[in-house]
């Protein structure tokens, strides 16, 4: 309630100071107030829709484009209060004297309406930043009722001191009065850039920097005044985390510095374009660093992932598995087993994009086919019915079938494979042997799929190392996830800030180059004139 009172009385009075300045000048000159006033109203009620539309807008969406919404609404309020804290920081004590200036140059161009104009697009300035900074601040509120009820007090208390103005019954220090709300504005502007940070989180777009940094809940305990001040009003919340930490202190910093740093301390044109070439040097250096010391995670897994029958459910090792690195960004899976060592290659136009086990990867369907070694070419009925678990298979009469039958065999394999970061994630084979009998009284052959025991070819990666891969290639996910962040984003970031500081830093010091150069040419031209002067008249005398 406290935040959204000084800021609907700080954003209200700024409008009524304009409002009531225009006012007076009018009615000093004799002009009617109509116009100004339905400009005035026009503006409150498009401010008003403004952030009804927003507010419907946002509850409109999706929870994550909710959050992601907010996190800009927010952004914005930060930026329109620092704009508005800097500015009327610099022009509160010569407000009345600018606006009464624009007012009587308005005056004089189009009349009366040029001024409605003017009051118009004031109020709805103000309207506006009012608008989208009351929005962002509901969103940090504890009490949605409580917050709005300080926002129309503190606009119904802005008015009222507004007119006591007007009339002239009130005085106020307008410069002392701005600095001190400032002030409180700075660290309520410093709350929304926490929970921006948050909202920018909880949308998806911001996942690095959330490592708890302190625990503050023994000191806003819900309910209690401590809540109600720390994160209720100044936004601050029982775990920040570190990215809003570091964001909270990245704007507190320096915009109070500005803000507040003794006029008589400040520095020259020239020391201050130095000092910000400085800072830029020094941004320039931690992005340079950030970008080329920031480590590269990896995978850190066993070389080999143990293999278990997958069959008959017993998980006995069978061998072992392991990925090596093949052309053309491909990868061989080698799996040794009893049987011996076989060699997959994994070619990475055949992968596909699909998540296993929780966590995006690389797979690949391999089906081959083949004839089993030492596999008889003859079978007797009674070696069948042991083939197909005891029982004469469907299509076998002892009677008419006594056998003995000519055997073939073949077997078909598909092998599912799942890669991640260059590491085996999973893998498992299915072997189905097939054997084609014919021969000893069969009319035509006849096929029985057989092999399915705890000897078959069929087995999987094991449990604990899948379990193991898992949690380890997520973990380097999320480690990636962090080293695009502070290795590319923000020293992106950092750049650019560098970039606008230096450019700032070399307009100031030409400026003042030319203008040291135009005084210095001003100084030198005039004992020229003079001495110009002087042979004119030697001149002149002698003529006569």
């Amino acid at each position: 309630m406290l935040a959204t009172f000084v800021i609907g009385l700080r954003e209200g009075l700024e409008a009524a100071l304009i409002v009531g300045i225009i006012a007076a000048f009018l009615r000093k000159n004799g002009r009617s107030l109509t116009a100004m006033w339905l400009g005035v109203l026009l503006a409150i009620v498009l401010s008003i829709a403004v952030g009804i539309g927003l507010k419907l807008v946002e509850k409109a969406l999706p929870q994550a484009a909710q959050e992601g919404m907010e996190a800009v609404i927010g952004a914005i309020a930060i930026f329109f209060v620092t704009g508005m804290i800097v500015w009327m920081n610099a022009h509160a004590r010569d407000m009345k004297r600018q606006i009464e200036a624009e007012a009587a140059e308005a005056l004089g161009q189009a009349s009366a309406y040029a001024l409605a104009l003017m009051a118009f697009l004031a109020v709805l300035k103000e309207g506006f930043e009012t608008s989208v900074f009351l929005l962002a601040t509901f969103s940090a509120a504890q009490s949605a009722a409580l917050a709005a009820a300080g926002a129309v007090i503190g606009l119904l208390l802005s008015a009222i001191i507004g007119w006591g103005i007007y009339m002239g019954g009130v005085r106020i220090n307008l410069s002392r009065f701005f600095r001190v709300t400032g002030a409180f504005l700075i660290l309520v502007a410093a709350g929304l850039v926490i929970t921006c940070l948050r909202t920018a989180h909880e949308a998806g777009w911001l996942n690095a920097g959330q490592q708890a940094t302190v625990n503050l809940s023994w000191l806003v305990a819900p309910g209690s005044i401590q809540s109600a001040l720390i994160t209720g009003v100044l936004g601050i919340p029982a775990d920040p985390r570190l990215i809003e930490v570091l964001g909270w202190f990245a704007y507190l910093i320096p915009i109070s510095l500005f803000i507040y740093w003794p006029p008589s301390r400040r520095l020259g044109t020239q020391a201050t374009a130095k000092l910000k070439l400085a800072i830029a040097g020094c941004l320039a250096a931690a992005a340079l660093c950030l970008a080329f010391i920031y480590p590269v995670p990896q995978a850190t897994l066993p070389a080999e992932a143990p293999l278990v029958a997958s069959a008959d459910g017993s998980a006995q090792p069978v061998g072992a598995a392991r990925l090596e690195a093949a052309e053309n960004n491909g990868l061989t899976l080698k799996v040794s087993t009893k049987g011996g060592e076989t060699s997959m290659p994994l070619p990475a136009r055949d992968a596909r994009n699909e998540r296993h086990e929780g966590v995006e990867a690389s797979a690949w369907t391999i089906h081959s086919a083949g004839t089993p070694e030492g596999k008889p070419s003859s079978l007797t009925l009674d070696d069948v019915v042991a083939l197909a678990g005891g029982r004469i298979p469907v299509g076998l009469s002892p009677s008419r079938n006594p056998g003995p039958f000519a055997a073939e065999w073949s077997v078909r394999r598909s092998t599912e494979v799942w890669a991640a970061g260059g590491a085996l994630l999973d893998a498992s084979n299915e072997e189905t042997t097939v054997v084609t009998l014919s021969d000893g009284g069969l009319q035509t052959p006849r096929t029985l799929t057989v092999g399915r025991g705890s000897d078959s070819g069929d087995w999987q990666v094991s449990a604990a190392y899948r379990d193991a891969a898992v949690k380890e290639l997520n973990a380097v996910a999320m480690a990636r996830t962090e080293r695009h962040f502070w290795a590319v984003q923000l020293p992106f970031i950092l750049a650019i800030i560098a970039l606008l500081l230096a450019a700032s830093a070399g307009r100031s010091l030409m400026q003042e180059r030319r203008r040291f150069g135009a005084s210095a040419t001003a100084s030198v031209s005039k004992p020229g004139r003079r001495a110009e002067n002087s042979m004119t008249k030697g001149v002149t005398h002698a003529a006569h």
